[in-house]
């Protein structure tokens, strides 16, 4: 199974791959003339400004439901990998991506509010339903839809459990070694995965009003929290910090990995912590009550800097600041080793190490604790997107009982996940990245040369921003946006006012 896991993703995450994220990020970045940074005030402001409905949820809950996908293990263990096979450098390539992709975020976010519909009383969209509105390509979209159902139903809730059962063994000792028929398993990583699994369940069944409300409390207080340590091991070793951060600009162009690892790793893990292009984020963009399409665009343009710019520092600050890393060369060798040869650098242990190094004791547990919050609100955003997608496919097949045989198989991927070899769980994880990374950034590129909706869209919110408006309005009709039939039933077209004028 491994070696056919790594020949997949030999293939989808080849040097192309790389490029194209980092390519289409900075395409969208100089289209939208650099929304990221133009707009990061009003960011700041449509955080809070959304209210929900009873069909939609509000900005900041759809913010909080991308988030809970993007800020999960790849924020703790995923930056680890990046280090530990890329070198410092690969961060820096990490920053670039999540800098760039912010654009993308907001173009793919943005699409996915235009073309949202309304089935089964709430809102509902994502890459499979614009691809197949604004490019008329069903069968793409369709291509996508079981790929991303794939993904998050079946490979990625496993990295996320994997690395859950991985920080509990290390917080609290493996306990009774069991055979089973996956081999001998530790009794901690069992208890482990039946109580995830449980709440999960627990949670799924309440459909997505409830993990709404879940991650919106829930998100906030792990980010928050998991920054306070970070930055207080950081204040208490704030000398040391430029000079990492000059190790880390320096390793970025002259990296004792090689060029191509610190890019390949960086970007790799750079995209599967903050999503951009990888099409996930979308889901949730489309979920949210909002006044025009670009406002939630702009929201989910700063979740990346959340997840990448922050979060993800933290992690490479207190692990470079502290020396808790190895750097992998060719083979078995290592080109930095700075504690254990058997620390696995597909594990949350780096970071572990890092904060047990400053506050002996908490290190441990805290990460542990920290990775439960993460990477289950990361799990329940993925049952999301997969029902999301089925919900896609179910306009225009029959597909009785499906729904609770996605909820069964994420159960039953999860626990899996939460006793498998963390090596095994990682490579599964990026064939599921991967792949919707190639569609869904191919699809919105081709996109945009066919009709441009999220630069048209971009426009007119900044027309209506710069005249001051407080009520925005959207009308596709008036834009040349087509099939986005929910906007176009919400505000009247121009023949429509004309009629009315006309009548009157």
């Amino acid at each position: 199974m491994q070696a056919f896991v790594d020949f997949m993703n030999g293939i989808i995450w080849s040097p192309a791959l790389i490029y194209l994220c980092l390519g289409a990020g900075l395409f969208y970045s100089i289209v939208t003339r650099f929304v990221q940074v133009r707009y990061f005030s009003e960011m700041w402001r449509l955080l809070f400004s959304g209210k929900s409905s009873d069909k939609g949820i509000s900005s900041f809950q759809a913010l909080a439901v991308s988030l809970s996908g993007r800020v999960g293990t790849g924020n703790i263990a995923g930056v680890a990998a990046a280090i530990g096979f890329g070198g410092p450098g690969a961060v820096f390539w990490m920053w670039v991506v999540a800098f760039l992709g912010a654009a993308t975020a907001y173009a793919e976010s943005t699409l996915a509010q235009i073309y949202k519909e309304e089935q089964d009383g709430q809102y509902r969209g994502g890459p499979a339903y614009y691809i197949e509105k604004a490019m008329g390509q069903k069968w793409y979209a369709v291509i996508f839809a079981i790929a991303t159902i794939a993904a998050c139903g079946l490979f990625l809730p496993g990295v996320q459990a994997n690395s859950i059962g991985n920080a509990v063994e290390a917080a609290f000792g493996p306990g009774t070694m069991i055979a089973t028929g996956f081999g001998e398993v530790s009794s901690a990583k069992i208890m482990t995965g039946v109580a995830v699994v449980l709440i999960l369940g627990f949670i799924i069944f309440g459909g997505v009003k409830r993990i709404a409300r879940f991650t919106e409390v829930v998100v906030p207080f792990m980010a928050l929290g998991y920054i306070i340590i970070a930055c207080t091991i950081v204040l208490l070793n704030i000398e040391q910090l430029p000079g990492i951060i000059g190790m880390i600009i320096g390793d970025a162009f002259t990296p004792m990995a090689g060029l191509g690892a610190a890019i390949g790793w960086g970007v790799k893990r750079g995209v599967y912590s903050n999503e951009a292009g990888q099409g996930t984020g979308p889901h949730a963009a489309a979920a949210a009550e909002v006044q025009h399409p670009a406002q939630q665009g702009l929201v989910q343009a700063f979740s990346v800097y959340i997840d990448t710019l922050f979060v993800c520092s933290a992690t490479a600050f207190m692990i470079l600041i502290t020396g808790a890393y190895n750097v992998h060369g060719a083979g078995e060798a290592f080109l930095v080793q700075n504690v254990a040869a058997d620390a696995a650098a597909n594990s949350p242990i780096f970071t572990q190490m890092a904060i047990e190094s400053v506050l002996p004791g908490v290190g441990k547990p805290f990460v542990a604790l920290a990775l439960f919050f993460f990477s289950f609100t990361t799990i329940l955003a993925y049952y999301y997107i997969a029902e999301t997608n089925v919900a896609y496919l179910k306009r225009s097949m029959k597909l009785p009982g499906v729904i609770l045989a996605l909820k069964v198989v994420i159960m039953g991927a999860t626990f899996y996940g939460a006793i498998k070899t963390a090596n095994l769980a990682w490579a599964m994880g990026d064939v599921g990245v991967g792949m919707m990374a190639w569609l869904n950034i191919v699809g919105i590129l081709i996109i945009f040369f066919m009709s441009k909706p999220a630069i048209k869209a971009l426009k007119d919110y900044e027309e209506q921003h710069k005249a001051g408006v407080t009520d925005y309005t959207f009308d596709p009709e008036k834009l040349g946006i087509k099939n986005a039939d929910f906007w176009a039933n919400k505000a009247p077209s121009s023949k429509q006012n004309d009629r009315q004028t006309e009548n009157a």
